[in-house]
């Protein structure tokens, strides 16, 4: 670890949530003391009186925006105002924020879903905004792609260092595992913990199964985050270079399943015959949204946790979790 990142007061935004509470772990467990949290009761994200006044008087050289509303596509489709106006006002409350306190280094975090629905496969940064979004999620795209271009606006007009990792779809300890309005992995794992328990023979899937995701363990954004820290904070030349190039950089594990298959891998963890059913009422979203994470790749980041580990992992972290 560079020495230079040792000595930085880092404030990470959201920490209770499934990537922010990863962050923190990932960073304490590093040697990294300096970190800054506070919880929303205390400090409202999209206030931007209030933020300002916290960062003034925190004075964090590093700000890590973990927070933000986020949900599968049922939430996404019926609180699209939400989910529109809560995510663009964290987003730029933090970022004008940053900027008006002379915080040095911003990360944000985009998700892949605010790709193009058709895109072509594997998705590269640059097919950002080159056709139509998925109608379940526009909301919430826009909110993102809007925080996304802030950072980019900011670093050309300022010369600041903001920069956003695109990851695709994450799982893992301290998900919303709601079934209304969670993602599909955690939706999935309640789903068959509850047909589990009460031996019912049957799990309800939403859609047709055929639609395909890469999901990747929160714990391996979370290094993903270290890396481009250490990076940064240590004046690599060359990652440095390829950030101010890009507004934004993929992070993913360049493998997909269907949503069947997924299921199927739940399904094993309990050691029962539960059938699926398929209920195509509910829509399937974007076909497909593989990214090329060739660029982060070639930095020499890779994730480590494989999808099978990972999701037992969490399916335990689960079952001594719950209320």
């Amino acid at each position: 670890m560079e020495k230079a990142l040792k000595k930085k007061k880092i404030f990470i935004a959201g920490h209770n949530g499934m990537v922010g509470s990863s962050v923190v772990r990932c960073l304490k467990s590093l040697g990294l003391n300096k970190i800054i949290i506070q919880n929303r009761q205390k400090l409202d994200l999209t206030n931007w009186n209030k933020v300002n006044k916290f960062l003034k008087k925190t004075k964090p050289d590093i700000v890590i925006n973990c927070a933000g509303k986020v949900g599968g596509i049922l939430a996404n489709f019926t609180y699209p105002k939400e989910f529109l106006f809560e995510n663009i006002s964290i987003q730029l409350n933090l970022l004008d924020t940053c900027f008006n306190n002379n915080v040095k280094t911003y990360i944000n975090l985009g998700s892949s879903c605010i790709y193009p629905k058709n895109s072509k496969q594997p998705i590269k940064e640059n097919y950002l905004l080159s056709g139509k979004l998925e109608s379940t999620n526009e909301a919430y795209a826009i909110a993102k792609i809007v925080g996304l271009k802030a950072c980019e606006f900011y670093n050309r007009q300022f010369k600041t260092n903001y920069f956003t990792l695109m990851p695709c779809n994450m799982y893992g300890p301290n998900d919303n595992f709601d079934i209304k309005s969670s993602h599909f992995i955690p939706g999935l794992i309640k789903k068959f913990y509850i047909a589990d328990r009460k031996n019912i023979k049957n799990v309800e899937v939403w859609g047709s199964g055929k639609a395909k995701r890469e999901i990747m363990h929160v714990d391996d954004l979370a290094s993903a985050i270290f890396f481009i820290l250490n990076k940064v904070e240590g004046k690599d030349k060359k990652v440095l270079d390829v950030l101010k190039k890009n507004s934004h950089i993929n992070i993913g594990v360049n493998k997909e399943y269907t949503i069947k298959q997924f299921a199927n891998i739940i399904g094993k963890l309990f050691n029962k015959k539960i059938n699926l059913k398929f209920n195509k009422s509910y829509p399937d979203g974007t076909p497909r949204k593989l990214l090329d994470s060739s660029i982060i790749y070639s930095m020499g980041w890779r994730p480590i946790i494989s999808t099978t580990k990972g999701i037992k992992e969490t399916l335990e972290w689960y079952k001594k979790n719950i209320k």
